[in-house]
């Protein structure tokens, strides 16, 4: 055994040498180190771990209860689980409702109310729990209880509505309608909100206690506190309905009157006015709707009364005549006429089509009123452009005071006005002038007219005002006041040529050569002038109407000192043509001769082409041959030329083709007829061959005969 034991030591030494020696082996490398190509998240790792707390498990198995001892014990370790979860969180309720069905549903009422109760210790403000104990109470038949735990509720909790209906709903049920009217009353003394009044007032009409619905409706409308509370209008329709529904017209009527006065103008609202007059509809009362309707459109905003127009449309189609309907239609583009003007004061054509509107209908208090306030919107800048459609506002104005009004102070006070207000030194209107001074030649005042009319060309002359003057003064017949108007335009505007004809002509009507002659003879000897031709012409006809040709000759030929125009060549020959004598066509020739003369240096070819055509139509009406051969031969040739053109930027622009003129007198032009000549020949001939060569035979036969 010794040895055996000695052995037993050197063969331990021996294996532990052994494994002394022997190596560990080494662990092997991953080669690859990249990433794999489906990751693994921590959310994804914490995620699978939820949802794995929430998988199913296996329901407990049934036990079956035998014997009273399993039922305590059951019950025993039920409540202990009950209890720890209120112990671990008194605060979550559901616990405890949990707790006090279990103890109900095993018929341990005084148990579950004494849960109950704790948990109202905990919590007395959640509803639920109310709530819960209340219908555990009921629905055991406890109604002592029931009534003792809603009067809990209602002084803990009075805003909780859900309370009140629940406990007014119970003692509904149970018959004691003095009891639910008792718990509406307490509920009305906190100043509920509205469903909770209707709410009473559907309870008493289920009972036909319509007295005392009316009573709560008064109760509810008329105390000053729940007016404060509840100023809407659709709590007074509401009221009138109910009168209205019960047959009550007298009383619903009057509920809409309080209404209308309780809201007054400043609180306005079209639903009101919309069912007070549909049910006055509903009564044939439609001069009342009328009114109602009337009174609603001219207080309310515009903007506000779309229902109001629309439902007033309909009863005037309904009901009324044309003229009601006209009305509607009327106080609608009012309406939106006054949202074009309010949204631009400056739109002048907007308040034009509002004025044409007010005038066709209404009264003319309010057509003056619009007019003010349309005139009352002044160009902000003095210049005539803004000022041109303003102006027309105070000319119908004063028109609608004279024509339709038939006020003739207001009209003279509208005219004053508006020349008090236009910008005289800056610009004016001749027309408002014009205007006012006929105005009061029709109201018979002469001094006034010729008043203003003097202010006018006093302060701002202008042509306009002074061609009026004149024709008032005129139609009057005072030919001396038109002779001073004349003479202050003329020194006004020296250049204006109509005014000296005009002025001419007056003294020619008058009989007075002389004064027209020196009038005429003024007039051509100013340095500048707008229209001379018209001038020059007025005066050669002015002499030939007094048949004085030798002055109608020696007028042309001043003018030719200024003008050498065709036009008054040809007018001087058809005058010596037309003078009736026996030189006169031998005058006319001499001065077609003079003018082809003066004209020769003449760069308007047309203008020299158009007085040879003038002169060859004399030839050919009074001429011999030999005055027709020579005038012949001094027409011009129109030959066809080219001329460069060149764009502004001086780049060329292509070629254009024009007709030019050659005059057989003009020494220079001989060689161009020649060659002209020549050209003409050559393309005769051309063509003489070319016809040759077509038709040969043609050729043949010329040769034989």
């Amino acid at each position: 055994r010794g040895d055996g034991a000695g052995l037993a030591r050197r063969g331990g030494k021996m294996a532990s040498t052994a494994a002394g020696k022997q190596r560990i082996p080494k662990v092997a490398k991953v080669k690859n180190k990249a990433p794999a190509e489906v990751q693994i998240t921590a959310e994804q790792l914490l995620r699978e771990a939820k949802e794995r707390e929430l998988e199913l498990l296996p329901p407990p198995p049934q036990q079956k209860i035998t014997d009273v001892e399993e039922l305590n014990d059951y019950k025993l370790r039920k409540r202990k689980t009950f209890e720890d979860n209120i112990r671990k969180n008194r605060t979550v309720i559901s616990n405890w409702i949990k707790y006090a069905q279990w103890e109900e549903s095993l018929k341990e009422i005084q148990r579950a109310r004494s849960i109950y109760e704790r948990a109202l210790d905990v919590d007395y403000r959640n509803v639920t729990l109310w709530l819960k104990y209340a219908e555990m109470e009921m629905k055991n038949r406890q109604v002592n209880h029931a009534r003792n735990i809603w009067d809990r509720a209602i002084t803990t909790l009075p805003r909780v509505n859900q309370f009140w209906y629940k406990y007014t709903y119970m003692e509904e049920m149970l018959g004691n309608v003095a009891g639910s009217r008792q718990v509406f009353e307490r509920w009305m003394e906190w100043q509920p909100e509205e469903q909770a009044w209707h709410s009473y007032i559907n309870f008493e009409l289920r009972y036909k206690e319509v007295d005392r619905a009316r009573t709560i409706y008064e109760r509810y409308i008329l105390f000053t506190l729940l007016v404060i509370v509840h100023p809407d209008v659709k709590n007074w329709i509401k009221y009138a309905r109910f009168e209205e529904k019960h047959s009550y017209f007298a009383h619903a009527r009057k509920v809409y009157e309080r209404a209308v006065e309780f809201f007054g103008e400043e609180h306005m609202d079209e639903h009101l006015y919309v069912a007070f007059a549909k049910f006055e509809e509903n009564q044939k009362e439609f001069e009342r709707v009328r009114v109602i309707y009337k009174y609603a459109l001219d207080r309310i905003p515009k903007q506000e009364a779309q229902n109001l127009f629309k439902n007033y449309t309909i009863f005037e189609k309904k009901f009324g005549d044309r003229r009601g309907i006209e009305d509607i239609i009327v106080s609608k583009r009012r309406f939106q006429y006054e949202e074009e003007v309010k949204a631009n004061p400056h739109n002048y054509d907007a308040w034009f089509d509002y004025l044409r509107l007010v005038e066709s209908d209404a009264d003319a208090e309010t057509v003056r009123e619009v007019y003010e306030r349309a005139i009352a919107n002044v160009p902000p800048i003095q210049e005539k452009r803004h000022w041109k459609r303003y102006i027309y506002l105070w000319i119908n104005y004063a028109l609608y005071e004279e024509l339709e009004a038939k006020a003739s102070k207001r009209t003279r006070q509208v005219y004053q006005a508006c020349i008090e207000l236009i910008p005289h030194k800056k610009f004016t209107f001749a027309k408002i002038w014009l205007l006012y001074a006929q105005f009061e030649i029709r109201q018979k005042s002469l001094p006034l007219a010729r008043r203003a009319l003097g202010a006018s060309i006093g302060k701002c002359p202008k042509n306009k005002l002074f061609k009026g003057y004149i024709e008032l003064e005129l139609q009057l017949r005072e030919f001396d006041r038109c002779r001073k108007l004349y003479e202050k335009f003329l020194e006004f505007a020296p250049e204006n040529c109509t005014s000296w004809i005009k002025f001419a002509e007056l003294e020619t009507i008058l009989g007075d050569i002389d004064r027209a002659r020196a009038i005429y003879e003024l007039a051509i000897g100013q340095p500048r002038l707008d229209m001379p031709e018209v001038l020059w012409k007025s005066y050669i006809d002015f002499e030939i109407e007094q048949e004085e040709y030798e002055k109608t000759r020696s007028l042309y030929r001043r003018l030719l000192q200024r003008t050498q125009h065709v036009k008054v060549w040809i007018s001087f020959a058809q005058f010596e043509l037309s003078a009736g004598r026996e030189e006169s066509l031998s005058r006319c020739r001499q001065i077609y001769e003079e003018a082809n003369k003066a004209m020769r240096n003449c760069e308007e070819k047309e203008e020299r082409v158009m007085l040879l055509e003038s002169w060859r139509n004399f030839e050919e009406e009074f001429g011999t041959d030999t005055t027709k051969e020579r005038i012949d031969k001094l027409m011009p040739e129109k030959i066809k030329k080219r001329r460069k053109l060149q764009a502004e930027d001086g780049s060329d622009a292509g070629w254009e083709e024009y007709y030019d003129y050659i005059f057989p007198e003009d020494t220079a032009n001989q060689p161009n007829l020649k060659l002209l000549a020549m050209a003409k020949l050559w393309k005769k001939q051309q063509q003489e061959s070319e016809a040759a060569e077509m038709d040969p035979d043609k050729d043949i036969d010329e040769s034989q005969s």
